[in-house]
């Protein structure tokens, strides 16, 4: 494909428009080409799933659904993230753009579906910055009641008031950083990264150490390794839907490929680095906390209903001891700061794709003339993040931890939508050779329908109140009414658009034949 060199220089006013005099429709968007190589590229996904934080909140309910058998599950997890992951990077050669999952399924499946996938992406990224706004928020104040000594300094999470406007000034911080671009964002999460992966090593070890050492210990098994081991298909389901989220945010890699050295290849293979990275950490993390505490009910076991929502706060002492259990705390904090910074990359930039490509109101396509970032769909990113995790408190807890339950619905639906796109696309390339055939075709085609049935049975199962937090809506789980209701919600904002930009969803804007933005290496 030709390169195209469309960087602006000083003085331009930046915004995505199409560049003046180019008859082959390619559109510009600002963004700072050749500010991240792969190495970074690859901390920025690493840290977008945020290993520590994810480990703390599931292993317990992980365990709690499949026993012995998590090692097992956080590998049948990682297999249709993986294949998703090769339908990513092939798509990614083709076309880099930083709307990824939209762009590419405009141009295999038209405006509609592709905007709805896109939807898909943005909605699940504002919940999971709530979230991650939240835990990071009552992990600070639980190191600050540490580091003090100080129960009441501790306790300050529990007033509601304190929580808020401490969990906005985290949101207003992270959305500073990214707001200053890549360059910015980078350096700040090689130290939060490194971090996390060095404690977490850390924990490992001393756990093995420890194997043996309580009651609830027990010896290693290749058995953990099985699938088939897991006492029902149900619990089976449920441990990977778990997991799946465990891993998601490894797109993020994609998202700033306009930004990379060598967009169209290097996204890819960061992505790939990730996810072995994740899979590595996780595998490590659960065989040894298992050999250590087991993964039963009672005690310091893993699945113990009363820590099971935060393992790491209860083993913290028993592992590491009083004094290296500190960076336990110091390490989910580290965790999900620095997640809650990178989540904003996607969310970003596949709002600038969009209203690029005339899908949202033209405003969202400013590009800060020195920073090069999407100023303003960060900003609103940003204030959606605080508004919807401030309304969400306030309302109920129920309904926030709903909320979150529903995002595993969301990841499903627009990586499958994208795993199907790639298969779509490239449909005349797959019997030109059996790389094709199986990178662009059978690979996502796997994971796609994967991806499909999780969906489906997760649907099936959040009609039941039971789901979640337990708490229904005309009989009806709260969680299937939010996650469908979302749904819906980005059908009508569709329709809406659809009155402002025809154009767009006549297909006269995005097509497969539209050329793609590659920014000189």
């Amino acid at each position: 494909m030709t390169q195209v060199d469309v960087r602006p220089q000083a003085g331009d006013t930046v915004t995505g428009v199409s560049v003046p005099g180019d008859t082959q429709g390619v559109r510009k968007k600002g963004l700072g080409g050749n500010s991240v190589g792969l190495f970074g590229n690859a901390i920025i996904g690493i840290s977008t799933v945020a290993p520590v934080y994810c480990l703390t909140s599931t292993l317990g309910s992980t365990a709690g659904e499949v026993g012995l058998q998590m090692p097992a599950v956080f590998l049948a997890g990682f297999l249709p993230m993986l294949l998703v992951a090769f339908a990513y990077r092939e798509l990614n050669k083709a076309m880099p753009d930083c709307g990824t999952s939209f762009t590419w399924t405009v141009k295999a499946f038209g405006p509609k579906i592709g905007w709805m996938c896109g939807w898909g992406l943005v909605i699940a990224t504002i919940i999971v910055l709530s979230n991650l706004a939240g835990v990071a928020t009552s992990y600070f104040w639980l190191l600050a009641g540490e580091i003090t000594g100080s129960d009441s300094i501790g306790a300050l999470d529990d007033n509601k008031a304190v929580h808020i406007l401490t969990c906005l000034a985290l949101i207003a911080a992270a959305t500073a950083i990214s707001y200053r671009g890549m360059t910015a964002t980078k350096g700040v999460q090689y130290t939060l990264v490194v971090l996390q992966l060095v404690v977490l090593a850390v924990f490992v070890a001393l756990a093995l150490s420890k194997a043996g050492s309580f009651e609830t210990s027990v010896d290693f098994s290749w058995s953990w390794m099985n699938p088939f081991a897991v006492q029902s298909f149900a619990a089976f389901t449920a441990g990977l839907s778990l997991s799946i989220f465990m891993y998601w945010g490894w797109d993020t890699c994609m998202a700033s490929n306009e930004e990379t050295v060598g967009s169209d290849k290097t996204p890819g293979r960061a992505a790939l680095i990730a996810m072995v990275v994740l899979v590595g950490s996780y595998l490590a993390t659960g065989i040894a906390a298992q050999m250590a505490v087991g993964s039963g009910t009672e005690g310091l076991g893993l699945a113990n209903p009363e820590t099971s929502d935060n393992v790491f706060a209860a083993l913290a002492g028993p592992v590491m001891g009083p004094a290296l259990g500190i960076l336990l705390f110091v390490a989910v904090l580290a965790s999900a700061a620095a997640s809650l910074q990178t989540t904003f990359i996607p969310v970003a930039r596949t709002v600038l794709a969009m209203s690029t490509y005339e899908a949202l109101p033209k405003s969202f396509t400013e590009v800060h003339p020195v920073f090069k970032t999407p100023g303003r769909a960060t900003v609103v990113a940003g204030v959606a993040t605080g508004a919807f995790y401030t309304v969400m408190t306030l309302v109920s807890e129920h309904v926030l931890v709903d909320t979150i339950y529903a995002l595993g619905l969301m990841i499903c639906f627009y990586y499958g939508i994208t795993a199907f796109a790639c298969v779509w696309y490239f449909r005349a390339d797959l019997f030109r050779s059996a790389r094709d055939l199986v990178f662009k075709g059978v690979l996502p085609a796997l994971g796609g329908l994967m991806l499909t049935a999780v969906f489906g049975k997760t649907l099936y199962d959040m009609w039941d109140p039971a789901y979640g937090s337990g708490s229904a809506v005309l009989g009806v789980g709260s969680v299937f009414v939010i996650a469908v209701g979302l749904l819906v919600l980005g059908a009508v904002i569709m329709l809406v658009m659809q009155r402002r930009s025809p154009a767009f969803f006549r297909g006269e804007v995005l097509t497969k034949e539209t050329p793609s933005l590659i920014v000189a290496d």
